[in-house]
């Protein structure tokens, strides 16, 4: 009998098939094609963070996973233990009040948080506002959900801040959920406590859940302290923040974060987590534990390096033309591309060819964006200054 072949087509769901190209995965394409040819590539496109965890923190996770009790799984919504420690955290450093039994949430990294809550609280056809710029997971979670994302342009002469009035009555009354930045990924703009407070007035008006996405909370300069949005009266009532390990402890691959907030929201999260992933590893949460309760002159210590390594990148790029202003808070820098490119793709696919420099194309965060490339602070200062020296030999400048 003649054996008839079977045509095999078994499509992903649509909201795969939807879902726009991650152009961190195109970068780190780019960087193994250019590696393979010879190239000895400088990265400063991801914000990936190039330091060691502190030691007292790597110490406690080695005996952690010595201990059999820690090999099974882990508490859902996280060990008694690291969810007083977020509280009390939050009280040193943001001076904000957080009930640890009701109000804690952990996370296997922000970014899973970030998805998770958009797909607790979105229906399709659920109209959510984000950003433009804006972390790419702030907008895929409401995506994959099924939601419609209403973008809003954040604009260099605002101080990259939300104009409120730029979101029309209409939609303010459609939406389902706000998502803010601050500090911003990938602007590196810092917000007033009075901007923070229209927010929450705005969502209270609206009947928006506000999340709040405050990763950089601690990479800051300058004696520059962030807010947390819980400093603002009533936020409570609709809010929920987001915070990560990977920046403040150089922590990116252990995948811990937390979420804190109105206890609505956060009981909804654990309901949405519970029936997904078994929670943060209770290896990696003793590390957490220990990281929160470390002096805060450790983390003081990897903003420093940060600090002088964006010495550094602001007065190469201004020497070349470029506007680079120094942010007071995190590790990136937002910059033009030169007006002789058409997109911020084609200035970064140059720059990586003629020179061997990974940046960040501006379409990575949104297509009203498409004008900027994003440098990450995460190679060292004698790296940073040979970026510069290739730029110069390459005639990579702003005229």
């Amino acid at each position: 009998m003649e054996k008839v072949e079977t045509k095999i087509n078994i499509k992903p769901a649509d909201r795969i098939l939807n879902l726009p190209r991650y152009i961190f995965a195109q970068l780190a394409d780019m960087k193994q094609q250019a590696i393979k040819n010879g190239v000895d590539v400088i990265d400063i496109s991801i914000g990936n963070p190039d330091g060691a965890t502190p030691d007292p923190v790597v110490r406690v996770a080695v005996e952690a996973i010595q201990n059999p009790a820690n090999h099974g799984y882990p508490n859902f919504r996280g060990k008694k233990e690291l969810r007083l420690a977020i509280s009390e955290w939050m009280k040193k450093r943001y001076h904000v009040d957080i009930d640890a039994e009701t109000e804690v949430q952990t996370l296997i990294g922000e970014k899973e948080g970030l998805a998770n809550i958009a797909m607790t609280y979105t229906n399709p056809g659920d109209i959510n506002i984000i950003p433009d710029p804006y972390y790419p997971v702030l907008c895929r979670g409401t995506l994959i959900a099924g939601g419609t994302p209403y973008f809003v342009n954040l604009k260099e002469e605002n101080r990259f801040l939300i104009d409120l009035s730029d979101i029309p009555v209409d939609i303010a009354k459609k939406a389902k959920m706000f998502f803010i930045n601050y500090p911003n990924n990938p602007t590196g703009a810092v917000a007033p406590k009075s901007f923070l407070n229209d927010v929450v007035n705005f969502c209270r008006e609206y009947n928006i859940l506000l999340v709040s996405d405050l990763a950089y909370g601690e990479v800051c300069f300058s004696n520059y302290r962030p807010y947390s949005i819980f400093s603002v009266d009533g936020a409570k009532d609709i809010a929920i923040e987001f915070h990560s390990f990977t920046k403040t402890f150089n922590m990116a691959g252990w995948r811990c974060g937390f979420a804190v907030g109105n206890k609505e929201f956060i009981s909804n999260l654990y309901a949405m987590k519970s029936n997904i992933d078994y929670g943060t590893s209770t290896i990696v949460q003793d590390a957490c534990i220990q990281a929160l309760k470390m002096p805060i002159d450790y983390v003081k210590g990897i903003m420093d390096k940060y600090d002088a390594r964006r010495e550094i990148v602001a007065q190469g790029f201004t020497d070349l033309g470029f506007y680079a202003p120094r942010s007071d808070a995190t590790m990136y820098f937002w910059i033009k591309i030169p007006s002789t490119f058409k997109s911020s793709m084609e200035f970064c696919k140059y720059v990586l060819d003629k020179t061997g420099v990974l940046l960040t194309p501006g379409s990575a965060f949104g297509s009203m964006s498409d004008d900027h490339f994003r440098v990450s602070l995460v190679q060292p200062i004698l790296r940073l200054e040979e970026v510069f020296e290739r730029f110069k030999k390459a005639g990579i400048k702003n005229e």
